[in-house]
């Protein structure tokens, strides 16, 4: 590991398999191809995997860049342990199906949450989720 500090550590990643976590909530897997000095990066082969409950489904992105601002974690992926335990890998469309209904029950939960407090004249704010946020 180089005692370079900020982004220019991130050339250590490169050609790597990398999980990078975005503000926005998505999960990407991709091979680290290229990254400047504002951390923004280039992913080849890039996934985005998508978790509802204990099934997990993956949506290929092929080349993707990512704005350094919206990285919230990365991290290197071990292929030899690269292992979903306790995990269930579905199709793209389940995954996609069973995130829009775990979508809809939450929406559906807030909705009662202000109802609620609105029957007792109180004011609700629901939590500041990813899309809120900008």
């Amino acid at each position: 590991m180089s005692e370079i500090p900020g982004a220019a550590q991130l050339f250590d990643e490169l050609d790597k398999k990398l999980m990078v976590y975005l503000r926005d909530g998505r999960t990407l897997i991709g091979i680290l191809r290229s990254v400047d000095q504002f951390a923004n990066l280039v992913l080849h082969r890039t996934i985005e995997r998508i978790h509802v409950g204990k099934q997990y489904g993956d949506i290929d992105r092929g080349v993707i860049l990512i704005r350094g601002e919206n990285v919230v974690l990365l991290g290197e992926i071990d292929e030899d342990k690269d292992v979903m335990n306790g995990l269930t890998e579905v199709s793209f469309e389940e995954i996609l199906e069973a995130q829009r209904i775990e979508q809809e029950n939450h929406q559906e939960q807030e909705n009662l949450r202000a109802k609620f407090m609105k029957e007792r004249g109180l004011q609700y704010t629901a939590e500041i989720g990813p899309d809120d946020m900008y």
